[in-house]
């Protein structure tokens, strides 16, 4: 007599799960149809790709209108999920793009290279969207493999090993103090979930003991994701060793998931504690505002100084956080928004300027680069501008936003060091602009040799007439977004706002 076991998983929903769901599943689709091709066309596999990516952002717009706890609270389907869940669709398709116009002028394994970017999205919404604190694990182990493996994609290259090698040690140490933060938070509450507590009295949370460490180090772990001082050492190797397509979607797409967390974790789940966790969030903001500005001034690699301007973009961020209002949530997601294609075109255009394998990195290949390439000029000249936050355009709007929070905040002291280490990082970014629009490109003509001083150390260069068309679409839609959005950001101001009425 056979006995049938019926599995009742409470609070279950498809709709939760969905653009996860159709991720996972094209991922795998992908390496079995890859495995397949005798050739592998990287055109097709990637239009293969964004028709997964569309089918999960739509998938993610059947949930607007719907909030729930599901499977038994342990996944949040709520506007602050869908909202991050249709960004992280838009900047995977953006990097799958860039990556297919990377692939046009170098060989590599596309059906793998496509796999792990939707492996790492489907992850990285899963965070977005976790109401477990286990949950969150999983979704960031999930994310971070397949970071680690894209970082290495150019493995005969030791820089690329490096890359990954550097980054899989710190995201190992990260992961051990995010789970031994876990522990000591379910020792303390007797639970790992996050949906609710925010609702609970102040006496239900222990304010000393397990509970203050055990998030101290949930802090640390995350920290670590967000590219936060003292815990950004992996960053700069890790976005100068891989490709730079693949930086800026590593670049913008762990900003997002790790700052979807903290928001969620921080304000929503614990803002009883907020005495507890915002000095603790403070000084991390003016330390990785500072040290990311001030160090960026010295570097004469562009990919290594994106990278610490990446870890200054994340302390603008952590203005937002140490608000804890419903005002600094809403900015914060503006500013990750507008950061992620700023940061996705500034990459796509390091690739156009450095060529096939990136030769041509340095501050000074990008001498005279207005009278070689002028529209790669200007798009770069407007992205380096909006991350400094200049005016009109999308980048001020951004730090307009989260300044304001802090102010609002009584944070005022937190948002002078923020426009002091603004006022820096602006330095770096026209520096590259007037070296673009003001030097003489001498020694950039077609076989000759670059300039020695800050630029290639005289190796041969032919200058690159022709951009890759998924190269030059990804700078166009990235250029396009800061200059029209910079003129018109009430609209995505008022998504970012709906999107955290959950949290209110």
């Amino acid at each position: 007599m056979s006995a049938v076991v019926h599995l009742h998983v409470p609070g279950a929903s498809f709709r939760a799960v969905a653009p996860m769901g159709v991720l996972a599943v094209g991922g795998m689709v992908l390496l079995v149809v890859g495995a397949s091709l005798r050739k592998r066309r990287s055109g097709a596999l990637a239009v293969l790709t964004l028709l997964f990516l569309a089918g999960a952002a739509l998938a993610a717009l059947f949930g607007i209108g719907h909030s729930q706890a599901a499977f038994d609270s342990r996944i949040a389907l709520d506007g602050f999920s869908t909202f991050f869940s249709l960004l992280l669709c838009a900047i995977s398709a953006v990097g799958v793009i860039a990556s297919w116009g990377m692939l046009t002028e170098e060989t590599g394994p596309a059906p793998e290279l496509y796999a792990l970017i939707l492996f790492a999205t489907a992850g990285m919404m899963l965070m977005a969207a976790a109401g477990d604190l286990i949950v969150v694990f999983v979704a960031l182990e999930t994310f971070s493999l397949c970071f680690y493996v894209l970082a290495a994609f150019r493995r005969n290259r030791p820089d690329s090993q490096e890359a990954s090698f550097k980054y899989f040690l710190t995201g190992a140490f990260s992961s051990a103090f995010l789970l031994y933060g876990i522990a000591l938070t379910y020792g303390a509450l007797g639970t790992t979930r996050l949906l609710g507590l925010g609702v609970l009295p102040a006496s239900a949370f222990p304010h000393k003991g397990l509970l203050p460490a055990g998030l101290a180090l949930v802090i640390v772990g995350l920290g670590f994701k967000v590219s936060a001082v003292p815990f950004h050492m992996w960053t700069p190797d890790a976005y100068d060793g891989a490709p730079a397509p693949i930086s800026g979607f590593m670049a913008a797409g762990a900003k997002v998931a790790g700052y979807a967390v903290l928001l969620r974790l921080l304000i929503s789940a614990f803002p009883v504690m907020s005495h507890e966790w915002r000095p603790a969030v403070i000084g991390l903001a003016v330390l990785t505002m500072v040290v990311g500005s001030v160090i960026a001034v010295v570097q004469t690699n562009v990919k290594r100084m994106l990278a610490y301007s990446s870890i200054a973009h994340s302390g603008f961020l952590l203005i937002g956080v140490a608000a804890g209002t419903a005002r600094g949530v809403s900015s914060s997601l503006f500013y990750l928004a507008a950061y992620s294609f700023t940061i996705l075109g500034a990459f796509a255009i390091v690739y156009a300027v450095g060529g096939p394998e990136e030769r041509f990195i340095q501050i000074g290949d990008y001498r005279g680069l207005a009278r070689r390439q002028p529209w790669l000029a200007v798009a770069l000249a407007l992205l380096l501008v909006s991350l400094a936050g200049i005016p009109p355009t999308l980048g001020f709007w951004s730090k307009f936003q989260v300044f304001g929070s802090g102010v609002a905040a009584g944070l005022s002291p937190l948002v002078v060091v923020g426009v002091l280490s603004s006022a820096i990082a602006a330095f770096f970014y026209l520096r590259i602009v007037g070296l673009m629009f003001l030097d003489d490109p001498t020694g950039w003509t077609e076989g000759a040799v670059a300039p020695a001083i800050g630029g290639s150390s005289g190796v041969a260069v032919a200058t690159q007439a022709k951009v890759a068309p998924g190269i030059a679409f990804t700078i166009a839609v990235a250029t396009l977004s800061v200059v029209v959005v910079g003129l018109a950001p009430q609209w995505l101001l008022s998504l970012a706002d709906k999107a955290t009425l959950i949290l209110r």
